[in-house]
């Protein structure tokens, strides 16, 4: 399968990352490595998760996804052929959240002892910090990859005007930049990815991880009226989309699904995989059923026509 280098990164990867958020939270350890086997075997090779997930799962204490892989990883014995993605900075509960140095250098080593590695291919700033110098936070990053235990850093959640000072700080200090953004973009949600980071990411060279990137499920086409959102325990979060803007998408989704014998899902992340500064969409399934669709989307040869309909049906433009 055709790798894509994250950013200026050594890392290469394949055109679509598995989102960890499920693991310990709607499957659990059998499933997760069911799904981890097939995602793998297809040829894909990105995994992304946090120190967070799951923690907002009740019973949980934050941690379970990362366990789950290192788990998967060390009966697999198969560390090396994959690229591993987490997270620091989310709220972990009882104080523990933030970019200052000490925390960052102390819940790496959780993270690590969780994942059974001793490093972290990209590791992210889960949120941003307003009361933590960005020269501070670097400086964590720095003495963990010359520790060799991050091999390379990204950012995510944070403002336009924060990122361009993290990488001008970079620059300015001689500290490790950020390689990866990770925003939340999708033929739905398109007007602030485009409008405010895009250009940046480019002038940047940025790699691009994107999340929520079937809009929660959205875009799969499984939710098309109140009555569908009981059909996952994710989809409380489907109501917001079901209006005209997303009923457009959803027609001209299956429109194209008809004429390449396909299926929505599929189409939509085809559609960022073709984005010129994505990188690697992340998504989820639950099932090894529903991979299938991931398979699909790295396959898909979209035409320019293809992408017009698309580009159009979601047109942030016209509606401002």
């Amino acid at each position: 399968m055709e790798k894509r280098r994250l950013g200026n990164s050594d890392l290469e990867v394949a055109p679509i990352a598995f989102g960890g958020n499920v693991f310990g939270w709607t499957i659990e350890d059998q499933t997760s490595f069911n799904i981890l086997d097939q995602f793998t075997a297809d040829g894909f090779n990105l995994i992304d998760t946090a120190d967070v997930y799951s923690k907002w799962h009740p019973g949980n204490q934050g941690g379970e996804s990362e366990t789950i892989i290192g788990n998967w990883m060390k009966t697999r014995e198969n560390r090396d052929q994959v690229i591993i993605s987490t997270k620091v900075g989310g709220d972990m509960g009882s104080g523990r959240k933030g970019l200052s140095k000490d925390y960052i250098v102390t819940e790496v080593e959780a993270s690590l002892k969780r994942l059974q590695t001793d490093y972290i291919d990209l590791y992210f700033s889960h949120f941003d910090d307003l009361e933590t110098p960005i020269e501070e936070t670097l400086s964590a990053y720095d003495q963990l990859i010359k520790a060799g235990k991050v091999r390379c850093i990204g950012a995510s959640n944070f403002s336009a005007e924060r990122l361009k000072e993290s990488l001008e700080a970079s620059q300015r200090n001689n500290l490790p930049k950020y390689q990866v953004y990770q925003p939340e973009y999708n033929l739905y949600n398109r007007e602030k990815y485009e409008q405010q980071y895009e250009q940046l990411i480019i002038d940047n060279q940025l790699g691009v991880i994107n999340y929520f990137a079937l809009a929660s499920g959205f875009l799969t086409g499984k939710y098309r009226s109140e009555a569908d959102l009981n059909k996952s325990p994710r989809g409380g979060g489907i109501k917001a989309y079901l209006n005209d803007k997303g009923f457009k998408i959803l027609k001209a989704l299956d429109e194209l699904s008809e004429q390449h014998n396909t299926n929505p899902a599929s189409l939509a992340i085809s559609w960022l995989i073709d984005r010129p500064s994505i990188t690697a969409p992340i998504a989820s399934v639950t099932n090894t059923i529903q991979l299938e669709a991931l398979r699909e989307a790295a396959a898909l040869k979209l035409s320019t026509e293809d992408i017009r309909i698309l580009d159009e049906a979601s047109d942030w433009k016209k509606e401002n």
